[in-house]
């Protein structure tokens, strides 16, 4: 059966006082929650540390939302994998949306941090999804193929174990729209076909596919019903810990 997972990506919000009070908060209600679902919380860089020790003892991972190209050296501002394990990471989020558009992440540049991740033991939530404009052009089952076509590809079926795939409508985020749920499931089995494709159907069937646009409460049973959705990255809902939770409860 394919883990379910609840993810919530804090992105540039929440100070360090802040973020380990949310942490607690969440670690203390994810006790309410279906132990077949996996939470995950990924606070920014300065918080993880703190928020390692603030989860400590529950069910509740911790996630970086990226990483360095590099193992170590003179790269000022980057963070580098060892770095994230030694601060209690378990998780990194690669390829957001808003890393490809903001700071120009190339599939090529996503190679090498998925390449790192894995050989750290972190697992890689990686994410997918199409613009407004290729939304429609109708190029988004086209767009989601090849960015995992272009980066996934250079990885056996053993790494996909440790591979979450995340779909992100990036017409969906921060806007207040959301994709329905046919489309959100046409687009996850498209991503699932395409991984089987590759790698076989088992890897397929055993991989963990989330939602990631604008998931919150009220419409998140309704996305989890869907057979190829299996959680999701949560944006703003994951900055209140009733709201995180009751996604997770939406199983």
């Amino acid at each position: 059966m394919r883990k379910h997972i609840v993810a919530g990506n804090w992105k540039m919000n929440t100070t360090v006082p802040e973020g380990i009070e949310l942490a607690k908060a969440v670690a203390a209600k994810s006790v309410e929650t279906p132990e077949s679902v996996g939470l995950i919380v990924a606070p920014p860089f300065t918080h993880l540390a703190s928020v390692a020790e603030a989860l400590k003892g529950s069910k509740v991972a911790l996630s970086a939302q990226n990483c360095a190209d590099h193992t170590k050296g003179a790269y000022t501002g980057e963070v580098a994998v060892d770095m994230l394990a030694s601060a209690g990471c378990t998780y990194t989020i690669l390829g957001h949306s808003e890393r490809r558009q903001y700071y120009g992440e190339t599939d090529q540049t996503l190679v090498e941090k998925v390449k790192l991740a894995l050989a750290a033991n972190l697992g890689v939530i990686f994410c997918v999804g199409e613009n407004l404009e290729q939304r429609e052009a109708g190029k988004h089952f086209e767009v989601v193929t090849d960015q995992i076509k272009n980066v996934l590809f250079q990885f056996s079926a053993e790494d996909m174990k440790n591979v979450v795939i995340a779909y992100e409508p990036v017409w969906a985020i921060g806007t207040g729209k959301t994709a329905s749920a046919e489309q959100a499931q046409e687009i996850h089995a498209c991503i699932r076909k395409v991984v089987a494709d590759q790698f076989g159907a088992q890897v397929a069937e055993d991989m963990t596919i989330l939602y990631g646009g604008s998931c919150k409460p009220s419409n998140a049973k309704e996305l989890f019903a869907c057979p190829d959705i299996d959680g999701g990255l949560i944006g703003g809902a994951a900055l209140k810990a009733d709201d995180f939770i009751a996604i997770a409860m939406s199983f």
